[in-house]
């Protein structure tokens, strides 16, 4: 029996708990639009980064299981909030300085710094479609600036209007004394300088369409709120667009819990309702710091991708989301050999099972079929080993290691040892300090070279690995962890390594002899046991 709906409507599985909050808010009937609205956020003040990736993959992921459970049809909003004001110029980009005189303006009447796009906003809304579409991802992208000024939003606005002290009433409890003075949910786009402008609203006119307020230099303008000449203060904004839209399901970082209670509040005082919500926990850096687009301090989807596989990165947005994870170099090896641990593992599982294998939620249901002989890490330790940047290289370990496995008929494998390659000579290269072997070790590692001596090639890992834990006991190593840390500092130079017996059957026991002799040629002075 293959998975059925039975099945996805029984599942654990996070994207199938959070399909169903979505069905019983549908009760079962086709909603008055005629679909189920899935919404993603984007705030284009910086480059994309893989925290905008990972809440578009984790929403594709719940949208594909209410279509396991569900036959009412859906749609993905990719929204970009590119109207709002530039608050500062990031970090992280070239020619800052044509920017500066451009500040509050939105986004898409900023100049573009690397010079590609009618501005900064549409530069960074092209960087994550063009990246989206790569993934294949369903989706449709809606710009704030467009639905603002081609007045898709005018009757959401008004809505707004109407309700002004209701809206108010909502925020104000939750701002400091200060701001409580000039808080507007209204910001007027200033007609002299392009400005988006949070200043004070005097009067608040819904017969006219229109707010009067006190400009910077203190008069008083009105203006109308269509068109685009006001947009909404974000929370407020947030809570028109559910409504305008009628979002059925959107997901939001922990840290805009108190933003989204805010939001369905205002939502509702405007006669909308909130969609049914997610909090996700959030990325941090290496040094356990929050993740930040303008900072630029977390990995790029670029430099994911040279190290690794899109379904490896979308293992580790499928992995806990409701729990913080460093989103650093360091995490792509695991990443890679776990996703390929769990697409091995579908194969021998009850269809109940699949629905809780990650690789399943990464494929839509429909994985590949390959072997996948060698893991990630063991491939980092064989160009570590051979001291190569060549694929080829590797690719013959390989071919001789399990002769009849080939680059064209395993892609999964060949991507491997390209992304293999690169992180090597990026990350593992550079960090590498051999030292020189004790009395004790290159007595063992002597005699652990005259034991492969004795063997024939085709020797199993098994074997291999049996060996050298004798030949550790044998030159008394009463823990043996220190002597397989001998072997990595020694031969790899490196703190962490592979099972070895696994590593000589992959790279041979005739270049493990000569890896073995010329690291004890290079260090003939031993260093004396401590």
């Amino acid at each position: 029996m293959g998975v059925t709906r039975d099945l996805c409507i029984a599942s654990k599985a996070w994207p199938f708990e959070e399909a169903r909050k979505v069905v019983a808010r549908i009760g079962g009937k086709m909603p008055a639009k005629g679909h189920v609205l899935f919404e993603t956020g984007y705030g284009p003040s910086g480059l994309p980064h893989i925290g905008t990736f990972g809440e578009v993959a984790r929403t594709s992921m719940v949208r594909f299981a209410f279509e396991q459970i569900s036959d009412v049809p859906t749609r993905l909003i990719c929204f970009s909030d590119d109207m709002d004001g530039l608050r500062r110029v990031p970090d992280n980009i070239p020619n800052g300085a044509i920017m500066l005189p451009h500040l509050k303006k939105p986004l898409t009447d900023v100049p573009d710094p690397f010079g590609k796009y009618p501005s900064f906003g549409a530069h960074n809304n092209a960087r994550l479609r063009a990246f989206l579409d790569a993934f294949g991802f369903q989706y449709e992208f809606l710009s704030a600036t467009e639905m603002y000024r081609s007045g898709k939003f005018d009757d959401a606005l008004r809505n707004v209007l109407r309700n002004y002290d209701a809206v108010i009433n909502v925020v104000l409890p939750e701002l400091g004394e200060e701001r409580r003075k000039t808080y507007s949910p209204f910001l007027p786009v200033c007609s002299k300088t392009g400005r988006v402008l949070e200043v004070s609203v005097v009067e608040a006119r819904p017969a006219s369409d229109s707010i009067v307020y006190r400009d910077e230099d203190g008069s008083l303008v009105e203006t109308l709120v269509t068109g685009g000449r006001c947009k909404l203060q974000w929370r407020a904004d947030w809570a028109m667009r559910w409504a305008a839209l009628d979002v059925d399901y959107e997901m939001s970082g922990k840290d805009l819990i108190s933003s989204v209670q805010m939001g369905s509040r205002i939502c509702k005082a405007i006669g909308g309702r909130p969609p049914e919500v997610m909090s996700y926990e959030l990325f941090l850096d290496e040094n356990g710091e929050r993740i930040s687009k303008s900072r630029g301090n977390g990995l790029t989807i670029d430099e994911w991708l040279r190290y690794a596989s899109p379904e490896s990165l979308q293992l580790y947005m499928f992995q806990k989301p409701r729990t913080a994870k460093r989103l650093h170099f360091d995490v792509i090896p695991k990443a890679v050999d776990e996703y390929i641990a769990h697409l091995d593992g579908l194969a021998g599982q009850s269809p109940a099972e699949q629905l809780s294998n990650p690789a399943w939620h990464i494929h839509r249901g429909n994985p590949p079929r390959e072997e996948v002989p060698i893991s990630f890490s063991m491939l980092l330790n064989l160009a570590s080993a051979s001291n190569s940047s060549d694929s080829s290289v590797l690719w013959g370990f390989i071919a001789r290691y399990r002769p009849g496995i080939n680059p064209a008929e395993h892609p999964i494998l060949d991507r491997m040892v390209s992304y293999a390659v690169a992180y090597y000579h990026d990350f593992v290269l550079p960090a590498k300090q051999y030292r020189p072997p004790t009395d004790q070790e290159r007595a063992a590692m002597t005699g652990l070279d005259a034991r492969l001596s004795e063997l024939d090639g085709n020797a199993s890992s098994e074997v291999l690995q049996n060996l050298v834990f004798e030949t550790g006991k044998a030159h008394g190593f009463e823990n043996l962890r220190d002597w397989f840390k001998a072997l990595y500092e020694v031969l790899l130079g490196q703190s962490q390594g592979p099972r070895m017996g696994s590593f000589i059957a992959l790279y041979g026991i005739a270049e493990t002899r000569r890896l073995i002799a010329g690291k004890l040629t290079e260090n003939q002075k031993p260093v004396s046991q401590k």
